[in-house]
């Protein structure tokens, strides 16, 4: 049986990848995956053979590793955070599913939401959703209605992909949608480019943010009514009582 790997490598760093998703990588002798992620990885992973594609060729990235695998070779996707989080997984699955064998393993990674949650401190210590802003493969008035119910579920919402060239005005139209629900001062926060060289983040107010600019590499921490601002730190109680 052949075996195709889909490794999550955290969000870039290389201490912040799982041993796992490391030993995985090691015994690879190819590696596949978008340029900007494989980018983060080649240093540490010399003398392997690398299969990279730009944005939107997925499922040509996809298909290059299951012909690899499926001629013999011990072949590895990359996704940021996790394979299973807006990664490739699913449609490694959907494409390998005609290869009888061939079989999909998947490698957990650290996902953006957990990642960069540990930067701002504590913001998802009770019920929270994540949602792509992303409208390539969702229809924009899908995303505002989930937007919509997670804010009057009062649940902390996790945005990927808030902004972009030609999405810029994304997290202003997401923001407008959940002040219909939450108070202006809600406690947010967001972190770009974590882990990875030129990190920064801030916790800042759900008003402050509807007109602050980030970019796709940025994950956005929208709290709910409970969520505080303590020691510079972003903090969702799950509901202890503190004397």
């Amino acid at each position: 049986m052949n075996k195709l790997y889909v490794v999550g490598i955290g969000p870039g760093a290389y201490k912040s990848m799982t041993v796992e998703a490391i030993e995985t990588l090691k015994e690879c002798s190819v590696i596949v995956g978008y340029s900007v992620y494989v980018d983060l990885i080649k240093e540490y992973f010399p003398n392997k053979e690398y299969v990279e594609t730009g944005m939107r060729k997925e499922t040509e990235r996809c298909q290059a590793a299951i012909d690899l695998a499926c001629k013999g070779q011990k072949v590895a996707v990359v996704c940021s955070g996790d394979g299973v989080v807006y990664g490739m997984a699913g449609l490694l699955m959907e494409l390998g599913a005609k290869e009888e064998n061939l079989e999909v393993e998947v490698v957990a990674g650290v996902t953006a939401a957990l990642s960069g949650g540990a930067e701002l401190g504590a913001p998802l210590g009770h019920d929270f959703v994540v949602i792509s802003l992303s409208d390539l493969m969702t229809p924009w008035e899908l995303i505002e209605k989930r937007l919509a119910y997670a804010a009057m579920a009062d649940m902390v919402i996790c945005l990927y992909n808030p902004s972009s060239k030609k999405r810029t005005d994304y997290l202003k139209k997401a923001c407008t949608i959940i002040l219909e629900h939450r108070k202006k001062e809600t406690i947010c926060g967001f972190v770009k480019n974590i882990a990875r060289k030129g990190q920064e983040k801030r916790i800042l107010t759900l008003e402050e943010l509807k007109n602050t600019k980030v970019d796709m590499f940025t994950t956005v921490f929208i709290g709910n009514s409970q969520t505080k601002h303590i020691k510079n730190q972003m903090v969702t109680p799950r509901g202890y009582q503190i004397s």
